[in-house]
Protein backbone atom coordinates (compact mmCIF):
# COMPACT_ATOMS: atom_id res chain seq x y z
CA UNK A 1 0.00 0.00 0.00
CA UNK A 2 2.87 2.41 1.01
CA UNK A 3 5.11 1.58 -1.81
CA UNK A 4 3.29 2.09 -5.11
CA UNK A 5 1.76 5.42 -3.63
CA UNK A 6 5.79 6.72 -3.15
CA UNK A 7 6.64 9.65 -5.28
CA UNK A 8 3.14 9.67 -7.16
CA UNK A 9 1.45 12.63 -8.31
CA UNK A 10 -1.47 12.37 -6.46
CA UNK A 11 0.18 11.90 -2.93
CA UNK A 12 2.07 14.77 -3.39
CA UNK A 13 -1.58 16.57 -4.49
CA UNK A 14 -3.29 14.63 -1.44
CA UNK A 15 -0.32 15.85 1.06
CA UNK A 16 -0.14 19.46 -0.30
CA UNK A 17 -3.69 19.61 0.31
CA UNK A 18 -3.45 19.20 3.92
CA UNK A 19 -0.72 21.67 3.85
CA UNK A 20 -2.74 23.99 2.81
CA UNK A 21 -5.96 23.32 5.21
CA UNK A 22 -3.51 23.74 8.06
CA UNK A 23 -1.92 26.80 6.37
CA UNK A 24 1.09 29.02 7.87
CA UNK A 25 0.13 27.81 11.69
CA UNK A 26 1.08 24.33 10.67
CA UNK A 27 4.80 22.63 9.65
CA UNK A 28 5.54 20.94 6.31
CA UNK A 29 4.41 18.38 5.66
CA UNK A 30 5.87 16.98 2.54
CA UNK A 31 9.02 14.60 2.60
CA UNK A 32 11.02 12.38 0.24
CA UNK A 33 9.00 8.66 0.70
CA UNK A 34 6.38 10.14 3.06
CA UNK A 35 2.63 9.27 2.10
CA UNK A 36 -0.35 9.66 2.76
CA UNK A 37 -2.54 7.02 3.68
CA UNK A 38 -5.78 8.03 5.07
CA UNK A 39 -7.96 10.86 6.64
CA UNK A 40 -11.08 11.67 8.73
CA UNK A 41 -13.14 12.78 11.53
CA UNK A 42 -12.86 10.79 14.89
CA UNK A 43 -14.27 12.34 18.22
CA UNK A 44 -11.26 13.02 20.79
CA UNK A 45 -12.13 13.08 24.59
CA UNK A 46 -11.01 15.77 25.80
CA UNK A 47 -10.71 17.47 29.60
CA UNK A 48 -14.58 18.39 29.42
CA UNK A 49 -16.72 16.87 26.74
CA UNK A 50 -15.65 14.99 23.53
CA UNK A 51 -14.52 17.39 20.38
CA UNK A 52 -14.30 16.21 16.84
CA UNK A 53 -11.01 16.55 14.97
CA UNK A 54 -9.44 15.78 12.03
CA UNK A 55 -6.54 13.19 11.61
CA UNK A 56 -4.71 12.32 9.09
CA UNK A 57 -2.21 9.15 8.57
CA UNK A 58 1.09 9.08 7.08
CA UNK A 59 2.80 5.94 6.96
CA UNK A 60 5.72 7.97 9.39
CA UNK A 61 3.76 10.20 11.02
CA UNK A 62 -0.05 10.69 12.86
CA UNK A 63 -1.39 14.52 12.43
CA UNK A 64 -4.19 15.85 14.17
CA UNK A 65 -6.07 19.37 14.41
CA UNK A 66 -9.20 21.21 15.25
CA UNK A 67 -11.51 21.96 12.37
CA UNK A 68 -11.95 25.40 11.47
CA UNK A 69 -13.65 25.05 7.89
CA UNK A 70 -13.97 21.12 6.90
CA UNK A 71 -11.39 20.25 4.39
CA UNK A 72 -10.83 24.22 4.01
CA UNK A 73 -9.48 25.03 7.11
CA UNK A 74 -7.52 23.46 9.85
CA UNK A 75 -5.82 24.76 13.25
CA UNK A 76 -3.76 23.77 16.38
CA UNK A 77 -1.56 20.55 14.43
CA UNK A 78 -0.07 17.73 16.64
CA UNK A 79 2.10 15.96 14.79
CA UNK A 80 2.95 11.95 16.46
CA UNK A 81 5.91 10.15 14.95
CA UNK A 82 4.13 6.47 14.73
CA UNK A 83 6.92 4.63 15.96
CA UNK A 84 6.16 5.93 19.63
CA UNK A 85 2.69 4.88 19.23
CA UNK A 86 0.92 2.37 21.07
CA UNK A 87 -2.71 1.42 20.67
CA UNK A 88 -5.45 -0.10 23.22
CA UNK A 89 -9.13 -0.77 22.28
CA UNK A 90 -11.64 0.52 24.84
CA UNK A 91 -15.08 -0.49 25.65
CA UNK A 92 -17.87 2.18 25.25
CA UNK A 93 -19.42 4.21 27.42
CA UNK A 94 -22.77 5.06 27.61
CA UNK A 95 -21.96 8.31 25.33
CA UNK A 96 -19.17 6.99 23.56
CA UNK A 97 -18.63 3.99 21.10
CA UNK A 98 -16.09 2.59 18.92
CA UNK A 99 -12.89 3.46 21.27
CA UNK A 100 -9.59 3.28 21.63
CA UNK A 101 -6.94 5.11 23.17
CA UNK A 102 -3.63 6.52 21.34
CA UNK A 103 -0.66 5.95 23.56
CA UNK A 104 2.45 8.00 23.67
CA UNK A 105 5.75 9.05 25.80
CA UNK A 106 4.18 12.39 25.66
CA UNK A 107 0.41 12.35 25.61
CA UNK A 108 -2.56 9.44 25.75
CA UNK A 109 -5.51 10.09 24.57
CA UNK A 110 -8.87 8.73 23.38
CA UNK A 111 -10.63 8.71 20.59
CA UNK A 112 -14.14 7.30 18.55
CA UNK A 113 -15.02 6.18 15.48
CA UNK A 114 -17.94 6.44 14.29
CA UNK A 115 -18.35 2.74 13.65
CA UNK A 116 -17.08 -0.66 14.22
CA UNK A 117 -15.30 -1.01 10.77
CA UNK A 118 -14.10 2.55 10.92
CA UNK A 119 -12.19 1.99 14.64
CA UNK A 120 -11.02 -1.59 12.94
CA UNK A 121 -9.42 0.21 9.69
CA UNK A 122 -7.72 2.66 11.81
CA UNK A 123 -6.12 0.53 14.01
CA UNK A 124 -5.00 -1.77 11.28
CA UNK A 125 -3.57 0.49 9.21
CA UNK A 126 -2.13 2.60 12.38
CA UNK A 127 -0.52 -0.93 13.67
CA UNK A 128 0.84 -1.67 10.23
CA UNK A 129 2.28 1.61 9.94
CA UNK A 130 3.95 1.46 13.64
CA UNK A 131 5.60 -2.19 12.63
CA UNK A 132 7.02 -0.65 9.28
CA UNK A 133 8.63 2.07 11.34
CA UNK A 134 10.01 0.06 14.09
CA UNK A 135 11.53 -2.05 12.01
CA UNK A 136 13.05 0.60 9.37
CA UNK A 137 14.71 2.26 12.66
CA UNK A 138 15.40 -0.19 14.20
CA UNK A 139 14.02 1.00 17.94
CA UNK A 140 12.33 -1.46 20.06
CA UNK A 141 8.46 -0.76 20.60
CA UNK A 142 7.45 1.80 23.52
CA UNK A 143 6.74 0.68 26.94
CA UNK A 144 6.84 4.19 28.81
CA UNK A 145 3.49 5.67 28.33
CA UNK A 146 2.25 9.19 29.17
CA UNK A 147 -0.89 8.95 31.78
CA UNK A 148 -4.42 10.06 29.91
CA UNK A 149 -5.98 12.56 32.26
CA UNK A 150 -9.15 11.11 33.90
CA UNK A 151 -12.30 13.63 32.48
CA UNK A 152 -13.66 16.42 35.03
CA UNK A 153 -17.19 15.21 34.80
CA UNK A 154 -16.11 11.90 36.17
CA UNK A 155 -15.63 12.63 39.72
CA UNK A 156 -17.22 15.63 41.78
CA UNK A 157 -13.97 14.99 44.57
CA UNK A 158 -10.54 15.21 45.04
CA UNK A 159 -9.65 11.27 44.11
CA UNK A 160 -6.47 11.61 46.31
CA UNK A 161 -7.89 12.99 50.00
CA UNK A 162 -11.71 12.38 48.76
CA UNK A 163 -12.81 15.36 50.96
CA UNK A 164 -12.52 18.18 49.42
CA UNK A 165 -15.82 18.79 46.81
CA UNK A 166 -15.20 20.47 43.61
CA UNK A 167 -17.30 23.51 42.78
CA UNK A 168 -17.49 26.69 40.97
CA UNK A 169 -15.06 27.95 43.62
CA UNK A 170 -12.78 24.98 43.90
CA UNK A 171 -10.85 24.03 40.73
CA UNK A 172 -10.10 20.60 39.30
CA UNK A 173 -6.69 20.19 38.83
CA UNK A 174 -4.98 16.56 37.05
CA UNK A 175 -1.90 15.06 37.85
CA UNK A 176 0.52 15.00 34.89
CA UNK A 177 2.39 11.61 36.42
CA UNK A 178 -1.06 9.42 37.13
CA UNK A 179 -4.00 11.75 35.45
CA UNK A 180 -6.19 11.70 38.64
CA UNK A 181 -8.70 14.64 39.14
CA UNK A 182 -6.89 16.37 42.37
CA UNK A 183 -8.09 19.48 44.15
CA UNK A 184 -5.33 22.16 44.96
CA UNK A 185 -4.21 21.29 48.08
CA UNK A 186 -3.71 18.08 47.03
CA UNK A 187 -1.52 18.88 43.79
CA UNK A 188 0.64 21.58 45.76
CA UNK A 189 4.61 20.01 44.20
CA UNK A 190 5.73 20.33 40.60
CA UNK A 191 8.60 17.70 39.32
CA UNK A 192 10.39 17.93 36.51
CA UNK A 193 9.74 14.96 33.77
CA UNK A 194 12.15 16.04 30.77
CA UNK A 195 10.20 13.73 28.43
CA UNK A 196 6.79 15.78 28.96
CA UNK A 197 7.74 19.18 29.22
CA UNK A 198 11.24 20.89 29.92
CA UNK A 199 9.57 22.71 32.87
CA UNK A 200 8.18 21.25 36.41
CA UNK A 201 4.83 20.05 36.05
CA UNK A 202 2.13 19.93 38.69
CA UNK A 203 1.53 16.41 40.32
CA UNK A 204 -0.40 14.94 43.25
CA UNK A 205 1.24 14.20 46.74
CA UNK A 206 1.44 10.34 46.47
CA UNK A 207 3.35 10.75 43.12
CA UNK A 208 5.53 13.35 44.14
CA UNK A 209 6.96 11.39 47.02
CA UNK A 210 7.43 8.70 44.24
CA UNK A 211 9.41 10.47 41.57
CA UNK A 212 11.58 11.69 44.21
CA UNK A 213 12.15 8.61 45.74
CA UNK A 214 13.09 7.14 42.20
CA UNK A 215 15.27 10.33 41.94
CA UNK A 216 16.96 9.40 44.75
CA UNK A 217 17.79 5.89 43.98
CA UNK A 218 19.05 6.93 40.96
CA UNK A 219 21.23 9.47 41.52
CA UNK A 220 22.59 6.83 44.33
CA UNK A 221 22.94 4.00 41.87
CA UNK A 222 20.71 1.81 43.41
CA UNK A 223 18.50 -0.29 41.02
CA UNK A 224 14.69 0.10 41.67
CA UNK A 225 12.99 -2.69 43.30
CA UNK A 226 11.10 -4.67 40.92
CA UNK A 227 7.94 -5.25 40.58
CA UNK A 228 7.60 -2.63 44.17
CA UNK A 229 4.57 -1.21 43.27
CA UNK A 230 1.83 -0.84 40.10
CA UNK A 231 2.30 1.92 37.86
CA UNK A 232 -0.60 4.13 39.14
CA UNK A 233 -1.95 4.06 35.24
CA UNK A 234 -2.28 0.89 35.50
CA UNK A 235 -3.76 0.62 39.03
CA UNK A 236 -6.69 3.04 38.07
CA UNK A 237 -7.10 0.92 34.76
CA UNK A 238 -7.53 -2.08 36.93
CA UNK A 239 -9.38 -1.01 39.26
CA UNK A 240 -12.19 0.09 36.86
CA UNK A 241 -11.50 3.73 36.24
CA UNK A 242 -12.78 5.14 33.03
CA UNK A 243 -9.96 7.59 31.22
CA UNK A 244 -11.33 9.94 28.72
CA UNK A 245 -9.08 13.11 27.98
CA UNK A 246 -6.09 13.61 26.72
CA UNK A 247 -3.07 14.09 28.83
CA UNK A 248 -1.43 17.15 29.12
CA UNK A 249 1.79 18.80 27.33
CA UNK A 250 2.75 21.61 29.49
CA UNK A 251 2.17 22.86 32.92
CA UNK A 252 -1.23 24.95 32.34
CA UNK A 253 -4.62 24.07 33.60
CA UNK A 254 -6.49 25.27 30.34
CA UNK A 255 -8.89 22.59 28.55
CA UNK A 256 -8.23 20.93 25.40
CA UNK A 257 -10.88 23.35 24.01
CA UNK A 258 -9.35 26.34 25.18
CA UNK A 259 -5.90 25.66 24.46
CA UNK A 260 -7.22 24.33 20.88
CA UNK A 261 -9.88 26.99 20.16
CA UNK A 262 -12.76 24.46 19.73
CA UNK A 263 -14.05 23.66 16.17
CA UNK A 264 -16.47 25.43 13.80
CA UNK A 265 -19.06 23.70 11.62
CA UNK A 266 -22.30 21.80 12.17
CA UNK A 267 -20.96 18.52 13.49
CA UNK A 268 -23.12 15.44 14.71
CA UNK A 269 -22.91 15.48 18.54
CA UNK A 270 -23.07 13.01 21.42
CA UNK A 271 -24.67 9.49 19.93
CA UNK A 272 -25.54 11.27 16.50
CA UNK A 273 -22.19 10.86 15.52
CA UNK A 274 -22.26 7.13 16.21
CA UNK A 275 -26.18 7.15 14.27
CA UNK A 276 -25.71 9.72 11.46
CA UNK A 277 -24.85 6.85 9.03
CA UNK A 278 -22.04 8.63 7.64
CA UNK A 279 -18.74 7.23 6.57
CA UNK A 280 -16.29 9.82 8.59
CA UNK A 281 -12.99 8.31 7.37
CA UNK A 282 -11.18 6.85 4.10
CA UNK A 283 -8.02 5.35 3.29
CA UNK A 284 -5.63 5.69 0.21
CA UNK A 285 -4.61 2.64 -1.42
Amino acid sequence: MVDHLVNTEINSQRIAAVESCFGASGQPLALPGRVLLGEGILTKECRKKAKPRIFFLFNDILVYGSIVINKRKYSSQHIIPLEEVTLETLPSTWNAKNRWMIKTSKKSFVVSAASVTEREEWIRHIEECVRRQLRATGRPPTTEHAAPWIPDKATDICMRCTQTKFSALTRRHHCRKCGFVVCGDCSRERFLMPRLSSKPLRVCGLCYRELVAEKRKEEEGEPEEEGRRQPQQDLAHSQGTTYGASSGEDESDKSDEEKDGGSAGSWPTGLEFYASGVKWSSFHS
